[in-house]
């Protein structure tokens, strides 16, 4: 018998008032997501005779930036403007969403000086928690490093969990670590972070020992877990040595033969992913979220001189950089000491760009690679007004250690491969007069493939050629030379016009 009862959908619903299964996934997705309440910190110090707050960060990144290479400060502007607390928010609002969260609600707390026991007070902390507990928040994420003993008795007060700036990096390294490296590297500073932070539970966790003369409160949970620790960290730390040896072989193949190495840097968003993409073809994930890419890529770029040369992808620098990651990702960074050029990449579209170059300088300092050559890359010219683009890529400004590119829409990058292209020494590139027998296909297909040929003219079965080509070529067909040009460069004439005025008879 047929039942009179009208048919249920599996949820109960009718088949007319089911929700869209994409809306469902997005739902389900957005609650999953961990809600997070930002709280800020001003700590201003006040200048001389009252003028202005400067925080302590923007000082230590205005004081790196009087001390970089007058090669590399930014000739067109002639102060750093101040990265206050009001940006700073808003960058901690970006690395809450790169780490997977939801933003519910934000403080800013503005004072003298911190409070040694809550940092922002316990008053104020009151206030935070009612806000926190009325948006529903899962956990605080606080714009400043705390200490352990800050960090507990905020939680006590709260009620909830709180989580530090260094510790949202350390998270948001640890979703984007893909390779094994990376995992190792994040998991060493991750080690380091935590140790210190270890809070004891008592005698009544002690761990009895077993035999005579071992009775007793023996020792704490405490212990025993930071001895695991450090058995862990020497584990990660040897791993993390086979690496860094690996790369050392692979380093010294690559260095025997003449080929240059160029690492990208700069200040994390700078778009030196895509910057990457566009020079060498490659598919590095380009993404606007704050390191989207950690594990280092490198591949060749053919200049127009026909030298290769090494372009390699680091992880972007922040501002307040943990020393733990620096430390932890040397491996890494190890490529941005021994690279021949670094090209240190902006945004030209950002108000703070030479505060984030300044940032830049402190964790190139302290790599101790502040002193190698240097080409000053500023990307996004696009999303500047049409004419300031327009004359920056067009050369109306000429400086010798800055080029102008927009990485998105590709302008400005033959400009900066010639710039790269006259900065390396590697492999150095000299003109010859050539006559190689037509029967010698191979060392032909080679020239035209590795050199620039400026004449060609054939004659009595052989080909007569003027090249220019870098000195590994050279190597191979130094037997078929007739000549070496040799320009005599005139002090304040460029090279080029030398050249013109050689091949005149001048």
């Amino acid at each position: 018998m047929r039942s009179s009862h009208p048919k249920k959908t599996r949820d109960g619903a009718s088949p007319a008032g089911r929700v869209p299964l994409a809306a469902q996934m997005a739902r389900e997705k957005e609650d999953a997501q961990e809600r997070a309440f930002l709280v800020g910190i001003d700590v201003r110090t006040r200048g001389r005779g009252g003028k202005g707050m400067v925080t302590a960060q923007a000082q230590a990144a205005r004081d790196a930036a009087a001390a970089a290479p007058a090669a590399v400060k930014p000739s067109n502007k002639p102060s750093i403007p101040e990265f206050d607390a009001d940006e700073s928010l808003a960058e901690l609002r970006t690395l809450a969403g790169s780490a997977g969260a939801k933003v519910v609600g934000e403080i800013l707390q503005r004072r003298d000086r911190p409070d040694p026991a809550t940092l922002i007070g316990a008053g104020k902390l009151e206030e935070i928690a009612g806000a926190a507990a009325s948006v529903n928040a899962d956990l605080l994420l606080f714009d400043h490093d705390l200490t352990a003993s800050q960090q507990r008795n905020i939680e006590k007060i709260v009620k909830r969990r709180v989580i530090d700036r260094t510790q949202l990096i350390l998270d948001i390294f640890a979703r984007h670590a893909r390779t094994r490296e990376g995992q190792l590297q994040v998991e060493l500073a991750q080690l380091q972070y935590m140790l210190p932070r270890l809070a004891g539970r008592g005698v009544e966790m002690s761990q009895l020992g077993g035999g005579i003369g071992t009775r007793g409160p023996g020792e704490t949970q405490l212990e025993t877990d930071r001895r695991k620790i450090y058995r862990r960290i020497r584990h990660v730390e040897q791993q993390l040595e086979n690496v860094r040896r690996i790369r050392a072989q692979q380093r010294q193949r690559r260095e025997s033969a003449p080929v240059a190495t160029v690492a990208l840097v700069g200040y994390t968003n700078a778009g030196k992913s895509t910057l990457f993409n566009a020079l060498t073809r490659a598919a590095v994930l380009a993404s606007p979220r704050m390191f989207a890419t950690l594990d280092p890529t490198i591949r060749a770029v053919v200049l127009p001189s026909k030298r290769k040369v090494l372009l390699s992808d680091t992880v972007g620098f922040i501002r307040s950089l943990p020393h733990t990651l620096v430390s932890a990702f040397r491996a890494t960074l190890e490529e941005v000491q021994r690279a021949s050029l670094i090209l240190h990449v902006s945004d030209a579209s950002s108000r703070l760009s030479a505060e984030q170059d300044a940032q830049v300088e402190l964790v190139l300092k302290e790599l101790e690679a502040e002193k190698k050559p240097r080409l000053r890359v500023m990307n996004k010219v696009d999303l500047l007004d049409v004419e300031v683009a327009e004359s920056l890529l067009g050369g109306a400004v000429h400086d010798a250690k800055t080029a102008y590119v927009s990485a998105a829409e590709g302008t400005g990058l033959d400009r900066l491969l010639v710039r790269i292209d006259a900065m390396i020494e590697e492999d150095p590139v000299s003109r010859v007069q050539l006559r190689v027998p037509q029967t010698q296909g191979k060392t032909l297909a080679m020239l035209e493939a590795r050199a620039r040929i400026h004449s060609r003219s054939y004659k009595d079965g052989a080909v007569e050629l003027e090249v220019e080509a870098p000195e590994s070529v050279m190597r191979k067909v130094r037997q078929f030379g007739v000549s070496e040009f040799k320009p005599i460069e005139i002090p304040g004439e460029p090279l080029s016009e030398t050249i013109k005025r050689e091949r005149r008879g001048e």
